[in-house]
């Protein structure tokens, strides 16, 4: 089987193929007994200043 062609590194701060551009960031799951928690934790730490985005899965 032949070698999977190497291209060379993209220069800082290029684009992918797709035009995406990752941002590194990096995160903290808090597990919640149930809804109510999940609010109380999200006010929280939303009125001490964090970044946050809410999910539930």
């Amino acid at each position: 089987m032949a070698e999977p062609k190497k291209l060379p590194p993209l220069p800082a701060g290029a684009p992918g193929h797709n035009a995406f551009r990752y941002k590194e960031q990096f995160g903290v799951v808090v597990i919640c007994r149930d809804e109510a928690e999940h609010k109380h934790v999200f006010e929280r730490l939303a009125a001490q200043g964090y970044k946050l985005k809410a999910v539930r899965v």
